[in-house]
């Protein structure tokens, strides 16, 4: 059987955490592919999942802009922030990322520790998007430094939560095993007219076994302690969502899709807002016409900061290679790393992944040399398809 040589590539990368944004990494693999494969045409869709880029992604894909906001950051200091204000008709939409104001990226390593940090500044650029008339104020989660439940957010927004004693709690996930009350009366009023869409990741829950504190505390810098500690906090928390919370949540709080979210901002939104949490895919990609963009290739690559067992929970190489098996196009994947349980992406349609190292390194000399790693190993995946292509054709 002959294979013929890809004359159409398709390029649907994420970006790397704290390294290359989606466009920068799918204009390394686009250009890693032109040097293998001259002729080919292809097609570049950085994608976003609500985490770093994607107010300014969404921003440039609906011809918006960005509107700078300086906020409180994560462990507490102002830091220079944004909100996107959508183009295109409807309703006025304002774009709130998350990690632009509570991203781990933002929490320097020697205070990482997911117990203190908050979500306050997501609060404040909520306010920023009312300032700007956004009639739909559309929060994208993921890339979080934090572990507080929205409580944060909520609290910039004009919420009070207090302990027994009614003293108002301090910021931080930690501080919620106290809380005892949750008062909305002091919410922005123009919260009631504006819709709260959260783009959030449907496998990521508030409290349990697979509860936001256990999966991703330790990534944020939680000790064992302190994962036992702030799952005990959010299911306190939980409890007082339940009872003093908005009346139009329609979601579990402590197990429902999304909820843990962004270190639980889902929750905090949903519980104390009346927000919708909405898979994030269908939110980000609707900018781009991803499937018709893999019905046209012959070939799609894409990419992301690590492949390990949580990239078919809910990751963009996973999204991509479903999309791409429904319509039986091929997927690669290149990845920073490679982790514990890559093997399982095979299963949702990737066909082979490889990392883009090609030496030992650090890993901040992998970050500085990352856009010319994603082009070198992307050359040498194209190689590989030639040589492929030429034994099937012998």
């Amino acid at each position: 059987m002959t294979i013929p040589v890809p004359q159409r590539i398709l390029v649907a990368p994420s970006g790397f955490k704290e390294s290359l944004s989606a466009d920068e990494v799918a204009e390394a693999i686009g250009a890693g592919v032109r040097r293998a494969l001259p002729g080919a045409r292809i097609d570049l869709a950085p994608l976003v999942d609500g985490g770093e880029g994607s107010a300014a992604a969404l921003a440039a894909a609906t011809a918006g802009h960005l509107v700078p906001v300086a906020a409180t950051g994560p462990i507490g200091d102002p830091v220079p922030s944004h909100i996107a204000v959508l183009g295109g008709d409807g309703p006025r939409t304002a774009v709130v990322e998350m990690a632009a104001v509570a991203g781990l990226s933002l929490v320097p390593h020697g205070h990482r520790d997911p117990a203190a940090t908050t979500t306050y500044g997501v609060g404040e650029l909520i306010l920023a998007a009312l300032d700007e008339g956004a009639e739909r104020i559309l929060v994208g989660c993921g890339d979080s430094g934090t572990c507080d439940g929205g409580a944060g957010a909520l609290q910039a927004l004009g919420a009070r939560i207090v302990d027994a004693a009614g003293q108002e709690l301090a910021r931080g996930g930690a501080a919620l095993d106290r809380a005892d009350r949750l008062d909305l009366d002091g919410l922005d009023p123009r919260l009631a007219d504006a819709e709260i869409l959260v783009a959030c990741n449907p496998h990521n829950v508030l409290t349990g076994t697979d509860g936001v504190a256990r999966v991703f505390g330790p990534q944020k810098g939680a000790t064992p302690e302190q994962v036992e500690q702030l799952d005990r906090a959010l299911s306190v928390w939980a409890g007082v969502l339940e009872r003093d919370g908005h009346p139009g949540r329609s979601v579990d709080l402590r197990t429902g899709a999304g909820t843990g979210a962004s270190g639980g901002l889902g929750a905090g939104l949903a519980g104390g807002l009346g927000a919708r949490l909405l898979p994030r895919f269908e939110v980000m990609f609707d900018h781009v016409d991803l499937d018709g963009l893999i019905a046209a290739a012959d070939l799609v690559i894409t990419a992301e900061g690590a492949i390990d067992f949580q990239t078919p929970r809910g990751k963009i190489p996973a999204e991509v290679a479903r999309r791409a098996k429904r319509q039986g196009t091929p997927v690669l994947a290149l990845a920073g790393s490679v982790g514990e349980g890559a093997d399982g992406v095979h299963e949702v349609g990737i066909g082979s992944y490889t990392s883009i190292l090609n030496v030992p390194m650090p890993l901040s000399a992998a970050v500085a040399q990352g856009y010319q790693l994603v082009e070198d190993a992307t050359e040498q995946l194209i190689r590989t398809v030639l040589i492929g292509c030429a034994i099937a054709a012998a």
